[in-house]
């Protein structure tokens, strides 16, 4: 699908500018210092930049002049230097208001967290407690201010992803959108205030097609909150786990449900991430080992199986994502499909482009959503690069090491040193280049992988036996 995603950017608000006035900075400065924070944490997810940024306080002039257009078509009023929309107006216009949660309809507890600080100070001046701002005017020289026909004031909360909306979207699709998203806890008044304003200003009866409302995130079960001291950070969480495991977390509940972030989500993460790494690079060893694609490539019943199979699931997932982006039923296909792969496997005689079919389809759908497949399919398996060539120093140096050491220890005998050397290779040294190597019965086995995540997970086994010792 063709998909222009534009992300708005709160820059001026009841909160940065308190904030700014007690720490005595700009308050632009201190928005730009968390958003710029904000981007560096959604690269390390691996999270695309969106092809729109919208800055509120670079929309000033469309703002005050989307308000001035309502005013002009009866949906707006001026009341003491400030404007309100007029939600009676707007109502007996043939709207409707309250399409996302009309029960709420009338919260006035909702309705006073929409306006911020406005909301006990003008309810004065409003013709309805329904009614919401949509220009503030300047209280004190320690907000910001911004000249308008109306005096000087700031735009209120809800009239700026309307504005920005309209002006992104306006060369593209008349400023109509097709999907909304936000938090659960935006639906009302937020959106509900964007869908009144926006369809009041463009003479449309659906601004918006679909709305996503994401769902809350709890900590250990229970709301993430400073002062519950709960609270963690994307860099807390990526000192420990890799953003796969986090993504994979996320995965696991869909967008629109309560996530719980606690040991035992994580757990199951981590197992889904190892699992799917183990598969693929045991997929890359039977490739290796089966000599590329120089075997005969015939198709047996085995293959004709697991690629029936593969159609069967690829239809499933599309059906899963068709409806309402099911991403945990997505992973269980996943995880089905590897079922099937591993159970081809065992039978012997592989095919190799059997194999990378079926491996290309599950790293493709991860890719989608945004997980880093490490492993190069089938490219990974035959011949060397220039690029492989290059790093094999490295590799030579770490031999040569531990060859040194190890005939240290055999001069004197001291067995007990050379398989603590030996361990300590598996464990630390060949991780750190991106090496996993394992012991199996009487022999053992070596795969690429990304350093980051063996090095994490080697940290956390260290923390889980601090803590077992530690009970």
């Amino acid at each position: 699908y063709n998909i222009i995603v534009c992300q708005n950017v709160t820059d001026i608000d009841d909160k940065i500018i308190n904030k700014s006035n007690d720490l005595d900075i700009p308050y632009l400065e201190l928005a730009s210092k968390y958003e710029h924070e904000y981007f560096e944490d959604m690269k390390k997810l691996n999270i695309l930049l969106p092809d729109i940024i919208t800055r509120v306080s670079e929309y000033i002039p469309e703002i005050i002049a989307f308000i001035t257009s309502l005013v002009e078509k009866g949906y707006a009023y001026e009341s003491q230097g400030s404007v309100y929309f007029d939600t009676t107006s707007y109502i007996s216009k043939g709207n409707h208001y309250g399409k996302l949660m009309p029960e709420q309809i009338g919260n006035i507890d909702l309705l006073a967290e929409g306006e911020g600080n406005t909301s006990n100070t003008h309810v004065n001046e409003k013709k309805s407690p329904l009614d919401f701002v949509l220009w503030k005017r300047t209280k004190s020289d320690r907000e910001p201010s911004f000249e308008s026909p109306y005096g000087p004031g700031r735009p209120g909360w809800h009239i700026e992803c309307s504005v920005m909306a309209k002006s992104a979207f306006g060369g593209i699709s008349n400023g109509l959108l097709d999907i909304h998203a936000g938090g659960v806890d935006l639906k009302f008044p937020h959106h509900e205030n964007e869908i009144a304003q926006s369809e009041a200003e463009c003479g449309c009866s659906q601004w918006t097609n679909y709305w996503l409302h994401t769902g809350h995130l709890n900590i250990k079960g229970l709301k993430m909150s400073k002062s519950l001291k709960n609270f963690i950070t994307i860099n807390e969480i990526l000192s420990t786990y890799t953003a796969n495991q986090l993504r994979y977390l996320f995965l696991l509940h869909k967008y629109n449900s309560l996530m719980d972030y606690s040991d035992s989500t994580l757990s199951e993460a981590i197992g889904i991430d190892r699992s799917i790494h183990e598969f693929f690079h045991n997929v890359n060893i039977q490739i290796r080992e089966n000599n590329g694609i120089r075997k005969s490539q015939k198709p047996s019943e085995k293959e004709s199986l697991l690629l029936s199979q593969l159609i069967g699931i690829k239809q499933e997932i599309h059906n899963y994502l068709c409806d309402d982006f099911d991403t945990p039923k997505v992973l269980l296909a996943i995880k089905q499909l590897i079922h099937h792969t591993n159970k081809y496997i065992e039978l012997g005689n592989v095919v190799t482009s059997t194999l990378v079919v079926v491996t290309t389809y599950i790293s493709n759908t991860l890719k989608l959503f945004g997980i880093v497949v490490y492993v190069d399919i089938y490219n990974n398996s035959g011949s060397s690069s220039s690029s492989d060539s290059s790093n094999l120093g490295k590799y030579i140096d770490i031999i040569t090491n531990y060859r040194h050491t190890v005939r240290q220890f055999a001069r004197s005998n001291d067995v007990t040193n050379i398989l603590v050397e030996s361990d300590n290779l598996r464990d630390e040294i060949l991780p750190a280049v991106g090496v996993r190597l394992e012991d199996r019965d009487n022999t053992s086995q070596w795969k690429f992988d990304d350093p980051e995540i063996l090095i994490k997970e080697i940290a956390l086994k260290n923390k889980e036996k601090l803590e077992k010792q530690n009970e």
